[in-house]
């Protein structure tokens, strides 16, 4: 549904976004995941055709961006950082308003608006001004305005940005309701909205691409040994350890915390080794009662500070290999 090949944006020696390709398959939510500054606007706007590339080629439902632009816009809603609202306006109204701007027949019109103002959850302010709702409404506004005409793809912003901790929830049970019907890429700074909203992920850093995955696949792949929560009662914390510490296959075991008796340990295997069953067998051979035995994945916050982070190694390492 959307193709970017080579993409790159160029502000005078100011390198925006740097090369980057990546594929959204259509009913995906993909969350385009960065740092500010990381080039993530820059991509949205490229795709919306609000500016050009520097160089490389994208394209969305088959169009694109560069010799197609006005059959692009006709198959997307955006939702920039600020919803681009009229406040004068009550919600009915400007919705109407955007409804014929967009090209939806005349008699369709009421009909379309009644439909994404119940989806939206703003029937109960439609008779309000705009400048009068808050903030969480203006944004749902907002979105009832990127749904009118049914597009096929959603490019949201910062959805949640400046709003409330009810307001963020509603809003991301919103978009995970729209999945299927339309392909979203949502550009975000915050990890929480990647995590709780999208299938898959990708990460940029300083304008390239540094992973593109599942977040499944890349704690799996980033943590490169396999890491499982044991929790045991029915013995010291210390003989414990050190009967987990010689089940084959185990290369490190950590003491997470201990309370009525009960002890939490991580332990890492080596490489390619999956020591579940062996340590279920220690414990029970000890005669210990095991509580709890469940794979440990890394947070994609640690995903997260580990890639940009490599990223930044890399490229003072470059500067200093240039030097």
């Amino acid at each position: 549904m959307i193709s970017v090949q080579n993409l790159t944006k160029r502000y005078d020696r100011n390198v925006a976004v740097n090369d980057i390709s990546f594929d959204v398959a259509k009913g995906q939510i993909v969350g385009f995941l960065g740092p500010n500054g990381a080039g993530k606007t820059t991509t949205m706007r490229i795709l919306t055709c609000f500016m050009p590339p520097t160089a490389g080629r994208a394209s969305v439902a088959g169009f694109d961006v560069m010799e197609q632009p006005l059959d692009v816009k006709r198959r997307i809603g955006y939702l920039p950082e600020a919803p681009p609202l009229y406040p004068e306006m009550e919600v009915h109204e400007y919705l109407s308003f955007v409804a014929r701007l967009k090209g939806i027949p005349h008699a369709e019109v009421r009909r379309r608006v009644a439909e994404v103002s119940e989806r939206c959850a703003v029937t109960d302010v439609s008779r309000k001004l705009i400048s009068k709702l808050s903030k969480g409404y203006r944004q749902r506004v907002g979105l009832a305005q990127a749904i009118l005409h049914n597009p096929d793809v959603l490019i949201l912003d910062e959805p949640t940005a400046g709003l409330d901790p009810k307001q963020i929830h509603e809003t991301r049970q919103l978009i995970r309701s729209l999945a299927g019907e339309h392909t979203i890429i949502l550009s975000t700074h915050i990890l929480p909205e990647v995590e709780q909203t999208c299938d898959h992920v990708i990460i940029i850093s300083k304008g390239r691409i540094v992973a593109q995955d599942t977040v499944e696949n890349l704690t799996s792949r980033l943590r490169g040994q396999e890491a499982v929560l044991v929790e045991v009662a029915g013995a010291g914390t210390d003989e414990i350890r050190g009967a987990l510490s010689g089940v084959p296959g185990v290369a490190r075991v950590a003491h997470r915390g201990s309370r009525n008796g009960l002890h939490s340990f991580e332990v890492e295997s080596d490489p390619g080794q999956n020591v579940r069953a062996l340590l279920a067998r220690r414990v029970v051979e000890n005669g210990w009662s095991l509580h709890e035995l469940r794979p440990v994945a890394m947070s994609l916050e640690e995903v997260f500070l580990e890639l940009t982070a490599s990223e930044k190694a890399a490229e003072a390492g470059g500067k200093g290999g240039r030097q």
